[in-house]
């Protein structure tokens, strides 16, 4: 993690002044990082250019672990992206119950503006609805995850004081 002092005093971040300054943002704990989780996924699943970005700043909203909310928005990357994004049209066409349309991609902006209207709404509606279910899992998932951890933790503590006793 990085230091806070150095991101505190660091000359291009003081425009954020105090908001940089939450614990939170930077400290491993139950709460924070079940955010990221959230953040950080919700934010993989839109198409959208600077996710990054615009996870950051939910992060800072949120008070969520700022450096894993933006490294979980690499989930979608360049490899995985085409796959994911597919599934995320299929969920969409599924939801509407639109019949599958054939396309090509091609790297223009006429074939953006073109597919908006075709193609377009299913894949928004996808990507809306499969952010939405994996931030919530993602949240909901480290959280029973953390307290099994520490559940489990506690149970070994018990039997080690329990040895020690006899």
């Amino acid at each position: 993690m990085p230091d806070h002092h150095t991101i505190k005093n660091h000359k291009h971040l003081q425009i954020f002044g105090d908001l940089l300054h939450n614990p939170n943002l930077w400290h491993l704990n139950r709460r924070s990082v079940a955010k990221a989780f959230a953040v950080g996924l919700f934010f993989a699943f839109i198409p959208v250019p600077f996710q990054m970005i615009l996870a950051a700043a939910a992060a800072i909203f949120f008070h969520a672990n700022l450096p894993l909310s933006i490294a979980l928005v690499w989930l979608t990357n360049p490899v995985t992206m085409p796959a994911i994004f597919y599934f995320c049209y299929i969920v969409g066409t599924w939801v509407l119950s639109k019949p599958k349309q054939a396309f090509t991609f091609e790297a223009s902006w006429q074939w953006v503006f073109d597919s908006l209207s075709t193609v377009g709404p299913s894949f928004i509606l996808g990507c809306g609805i499969v952010a939405t279910i994996a931030a919530i899992l993602g949240y909901f998932s480290i959280h029973g995850l953390w307290r099994y951890s520490v559940a489990k933790e506690w149970k070994k503590r018990k039997i080690k004081r329990m040895n020690k006793k006899q």
